[in-house]
């Protein structure tokens, strides 16, 4: 036996959706019902738990041998699951996931729709879904059911037969995705940064449950006060309803059609008295300030972490993670003098103090969420984070020099950049200091090809510059990184003859291949990028553009458009999760425990007679592959997380 296609039907409780898989396995009325199988892609075997059924100690005991393939779509939920049944943690060695393998393939992340894609002669039974809800999740109790409040096998045999062939036919189209995926394989590495992955997610962090309950009742606490106040300003039963408040505001010679957060604040620029006051209330009322808080409380396990915040090959263009749960990848930053002092009052449920000292206590929550994960006891968290690798990651591969002697000199590279757009020496708080900010603007807008639209998406006209400014900003910063520029249309040319001529194309370090309908782009970490089914078409422009197959803005499977620029943007980016995984796996190779990653920053929890200067060292150890990359890191020590 050397291979095992696993599918298996589970009850809880616990909403799983809300929670993740690690809280719904830990509820106490978890249960196993199927265990589908198949060993070595022969005939599938249905365990009905149920009905007293056993799944075969040989079985068993492969769920633990790593030398033995456990493939499923979505591991990461069956070897939870199965981890709970045997009563011990199955290390995550020897799982194979095919939706990862989907993922590094372009192909979309349910197993329905790569069924679809890939045209399985079986696809995923469609009615499973309504299977699924009567037998996995609890049902509402009436008259019609006894008032029970879960269905069992018992209550509908004929539906319980086929959630039996469901189970089997799911395991059938994993075997069948597997086997048509096989000629693309998942490199050894990547399934080793895959179970590095489910190392640090079966880890999990640990929540500060004090903090959270009371930062959630302070929000309560204050909501009310806030909606009192509106109703006694302006007389309305409901002042949060935009309906009512519009209606309000009309009859106050105040007309608007929108009550968003960008209305609200422009509007809080031109009026005065209620109105404003109002206005801010408003503002208060609609922060969404504890959400991420009740997250935390619904995921939060037995042992008091959050499990699964993190989900690997999450963004399948370029292989980084994405967030789950938390969604910790767009945690609200932290600026407060006293971060710890304000912290303190919160998890102590000082409402006085609070309303004493800050003008707006949902924004004092907001920026606290991140301080709600905590070390494990007697542990800090040693916080290491790669300094503007993008940027490092594009002069490098492009050869864009001055860029590369500025990151040698550790010179700041908003400065940099401003000094080689305008030609004079720009210094920050120094001379010509007020030219930084439109250095950096167009460092952060500008790099893929972005131009005036990119510009005021980041926020240039809020800042001060003008529409007339933007135009000469973009050429400007194009004129001092001609590099850049021209690694844009190096990489467009290339991708372009190999879709035309369906024959390799070098440049920049980099291999583009045409192989059974899909372009792969070689990266100079040897990861390949996968853009299926590509052609080249004519765009709105008139000009010729690249398409391929892949999933849209509004997770469709789709005929995408690209181009040079966006393909150096999905190089740059997925060059960066390389360089991330590798140093995580260098971190936890010597015994610094990685709990959770953030875009470019390794969070370690780690006892306290760690060295952060080690930890830092190891992050910048720039592998072979990037010889001449010009790294660097930075970091703090906490005991709690925040934006240092």
């Amino acid at each position: 036996m050397n291979q095992i296609s696993i599918d298996i039907e589970t009850y809880s409780s616990t909403n799983l959706n809300q929670t993740g898989v690690y809280r719904y396995a830990d509820s106490d009325d978890f249960e196993l019902l199927l265990f589908g199988y198949a060993t070595d892609f022969g005939p599938v075997k249905v365990v009905d738990l149920t009905q007293g059924e056993k799944i075969p100690p040989q079985i068993i005991e492969a769920l633990d041998n790593p030398n033995i393939i456990k493939s499923a779509f979505n591991a990461q939920f069956e070897r939870v699951c199965l981890s709970r049944f045997v009563g011990h943690r199955l290390k995550p060695t020897g799982w194979h996931c095919s939706r990862v393998w989907s993922a590094t393939l372009g192909l979309p992340l349910s197993l329905r729709d790569v069924g679809s894609v890939l045209g399985l002669p079986r696809q995923k039974i469609t009615a499973g879904k309504e299977l699924v809800r009567y037998f996995c999740t609890p049902c509402k109790p009436t008259k019609a059911n006894q008032n029970r409040t879960r269905n069992f096998p018992y209550h509908a045999p004929d539906k319980w037969q086929q959630f039996k062939q469901y189970n089997q036919r799911d395991v059938e189209v994993e075997m069948e995705i597997t086997q048509k995926l096989e000629c693309f394989p998942v490199p050894q590495n990547e399934w080793e940064n895959y179970w590095m992955d489910q190392d640090i997610n079966d880890r999990g962090i640990r929540i500060d449950q004090q903090l959270v309950n009371n930062a959630i009742k302070c929000q309560n606490v204050f909501h009310d006060q806030y909606l009192q106040t509106a109703k006694e300003l302006t007389g309305l039963a409901n002042p949060n309803s935009p309906l009512q408040l519009k209606d309000w505001l009309q009859q106050q010679g105040i007309k608007t059609n929108s009550l968003s957060k960008a209305s609200v604040a422009q509007l809080l620029q031109t009026t005065t008295g209620t109105v404003h006051q109002v206005l801010a209330l408003r503002q208060l009322l609609s922060k969404s300030s504890v959400k991420k808080y009740q997250a935390m409380q619904k995921a939060m396990c037995q042992d008091g972490r959050v499990h699964g915040l993190l989900q690997f090959y999450g963004a399948n263009r370029t292989g980084r993670w994405a967030g789950r749960l938390v969604q910790v990848q767009n945690l609200p930053r932290n600026s407060m003098p006293d971060l710890e002092e304000a912290r303190e009052l919160v998890k102590q449920g000082n409402v006085p103090a609070l309303a004493m000292l800050y003008d707006s206590v949902p924004d004092v929550l907001s920026q606290l969420i991140r301080t709600a994960f905590i070390p494990s006891k007697n542990h800090h968290f040693y916080v290491a984070d790669f300094s503007a690798v993008e940027a490092r990651v594009i002069a490098w591969l492009s050869n864009e020099k001055w860029r590369q002697e500025s990151f040698a000199k550790n010179e700041d590279i908003y400065c940099a950049s401003a000094s080689q757009m305008f030609g004079v020496p720009v210094v920050k708080h120094g001379i010509n200091g007020e030219l930084r900010q439109k250095g950096k603007i167009a460092e952060l807008a500008l790099g893929y090809g972005g131009s005036i639209g990119a510009l005021k998406a980041m926020g240039a006209t809020k800042l001060g510059l003008t529409d007339d400014e933007l135009p000469p900003l973009v050429q400007m910063w194009r004129n001092a990184s001609p590099h850049i520029v021209q690694f844009w249309w190096d990489v467009d040319k290339a991708a372009k003859e190999c879709i035309k001529t369906h024959l390799p194309q070098t440049t920049h370090g980099m291999k583009f291949i045409y192989r059974s309908g899909c372009m792969f782009l070689r990266l100079r970490s040897g990861r390949y990028l996968c853009y299926p089914q590509p052609k080249i078409g004519i765009n709105r422009f008139g000009s010729e553009s690249i398409t391929f197959m892949g999933i849209n803005t509004v997770k469709k499977w789709d005929r995408i458009e690209t181009y040079g620029a966006k393909l150096v943007e999905n190089i740059v980016q997925a060059t960066s999760r390389d360089l991330l995984a590798e140093a995580m796996r260098r971190l936890e190779a010597t015994g610094n425990t990685v709990v959770m990653h953030i875009h470019d920053e390794a969070v370690i929890d780690a006892p306290f007679n760690r060295s952060l200067d080690t930890m830092v060292q190891l992050m910048t150890k720039v592998p072979d592959w990037a010889n001449g990359l010009i790294l660097n890191a930075a970091g703090f020590v906490s005991d709690f997380y925040k934006k240092d």
